[in-house]
């Protein structure tokens, strides 16, 4: 692997008692059934000294192991395709832009697998590194994976080259990445939200089927067309960092009021040259009662105008 070349692991007698040439063109070693529904991977007596003995689940219409695929990063080769008991639809809301103090990031935290709320207290916002942050759409698992390995494959690259990768360069990265998966049942929707000391702040967002797309306001997931109407109408390049705070967690909670896959709380981050800073998690209902004075405020005021203009 990358990390054991960069720390030099390979040339270490313990690597070479551990993983000996042979091991990986050892023929001896196959997968069984067991009475208990688990495959055991065999080691035959040269590789006895590795301390390693893995016990994989078995699956329904699962395919037999192949020790040597054709491909070896071929997502065809490695993945089991297994019907679902019943489809199940993603929903979120996610959304970032820029204006003059840097660049915003918020989401919900809502993971819904089609009419269950599976968990109300997700962090669709992952840090990547000091000035990088990314948001997460689609499915929850595929994008824990995808966000895990872009932050190794960063870190890697920060230690190789002892500078951090660009923003466009990580999106480059993550989208020849996810290409090959096209047309298959990943489904991630990442956005990078980031600054850059070259070129200030970035906003980039990256699909499973490889797309990538740079602008200055993204909005995704199922309520996205709800954060767009309240981006539209009040995102200027002017805002104050806390009017722009403001503003997405409008955006934000406007979605969930009406998108019933969206909701419980929000997450908001600031990403600036000095790098990410992270707000306190807000519950929405706490800017549903806001809400609620404000337009109770309102219709007072337009009860005491018009019984002004009566009186007149």
């Amino acid at each position: 692997m990358a990390l054991e070349d960069i720390c030099g692991f390979k040339d270490t007698p313990v690597h070479r008692k551990w993983f000996p040439a042979s091991h990986f063109e050892d023929t001896d070693r196959s997968f069984h059934m067991t009475d208990f529904g688990l495959r055991r991977l065999k080691k035959s007596g040269r590789n006895s000294g590795i301390p390693l003995q893995f016990f994989i689940p078995t699956l329904p219409n699962s395919v037999p192991f192949n020790p040597r695929p054709s491909l070896p990063f071929s997502p065809s080769n490695h993945s089991v395709t297994v019907s679902r008991p019943f489809p199940l639809s993603h929903g979120t809301t996610t959304l970032g832009f820029i204006f003059q103090g840097g660049v915003i990031a918020a989401a919900d935290s809502r993971a819904s697998a089609g009419g269950l709320v599976a968990c109300p207290a997700v962090h669709k916002i992952t840090p990547i590194h000091s000035h990088l942050v990314v948001t997460s759409s689609g499915s929850g698992a595929d994008c824990m994976l995808w966000e895990r390995i872009l932050a190794r494959e960063i870190r890697l690259y920060q230690l190789r080259h002892r500078r951090c990768l660009s923003i466009c360069g990580t999106a480059k990265l993550l989208s020849f990445m996810l290409h090959p998966f096209k047309g298959t049942d990943v489904c991630v929707a990442l956005t990078l939200c980031g600054w850059d000391k070259e070129v200030g702040p970035k906003l980039i967002y990256v699909c499973s089927d490889g797309a990538r797309l740079n602008g200055d306001i993204f909005s995704v997931g199922s309520g996205s067309p709800y954060a767009y109407g309240v981006l539209d109408r009040e995102l200027r390049w002017s805002l104050s960092k806390e009017e722009a705070i403001s503003l997405a967690r409008e955006a934000v909670f406007r979605a969930t009021h009406r998108d019933a896959y969206s909701g419980n709380k929000v997450d908001i981050f600031h990403i600036t040259a000095q790098g990410w800073s992270q707000r306190k998690r807000e519950d929405l209902k706490e800017e549903y009662y806001r809400d609620m004075e404000r337009r109770a405020k309102i219709v007072e005021e337009r009860k005491r105008v018009t019984i002004l203009d009566a009186l007149g």
